[in-house]
């Protein structure tokens, strides 16, 4: 009874990065399956993406903001084909809806990082980038005087990044 539950939180992982398709982050994987929603146990979850890369069912493509990218491989999409009907019929669709209604919130979270240090003299220096899967786009380093200005600072990114970055090219353009 273990194995099928296995087999099936296996098949679960495969359908998000199916629908989701993009390439994602563990963190991003994690927070869909289990924080988010309740698909699969945490540390079930993290053991058994170990395991769909070792049988090459997803596979590491890039590195963005340090941090591995994972997508779904042929042969992955190919074992979801032949054992989709082992999720049940109620979570496909359940899965389906909320990848539908967050894949944009989920893809801002990857592709605009945000972080904030405090500095010797008690200033913070604020990085903040914009990312796709192949490249760095921006990176932009602020130092401001005090934690509240850092934190408001990265709080914006994640909805103001890329109109951030398409006011700054044509600002420099003109």
């Amino acid at each position: 009874m273990a194995d099928d539950l296995s087999i099936q939180n296996k098949l679960i992982l495969l359908y998000v990065f199916d629908r989701m398709e993009i390439a994602l982050t563990e963190e991003t994987i994690l927070d869909l399956c289990t924080s988010s929603n309740n698909w699969i146990p945490y540390m079930d979850c993290q053991q058994l993406l170990i395991e769909l890369v070792h049988t090459n069912l997803v596979h590491p493509t890039a590195s963005i903001h340090g941090r591995t990218m994972y997508s779904i491989t042929p042969d992955g999409r190919t074992c979801l084909e032949y054992y989709y009907s082992r999720i049940p019929e109620q979570l496909r669709e359940t899965i389906a809806d909320y990848v539908k209604k967050n894949r944009l919130k989920f893809r801002r979270k990857q592709e605009y990082y945000n972080h904030y240090t405090k500095n010797s003299d008690g200033t913070y220096t604020v990085i903040l980038k914009i990312s796709d899967v192949t490249q760095q786009l921006l990176e932009i380093k602020l130092i401001v005087s005090n934690r509240k200005d850092a934190k408001t600072i990265c709080e914006k990114w994640e909805n103001g990044a890329s109109s951030a970055y398409a006011n700054l090219l044509d600002l420099l353009l003109e």
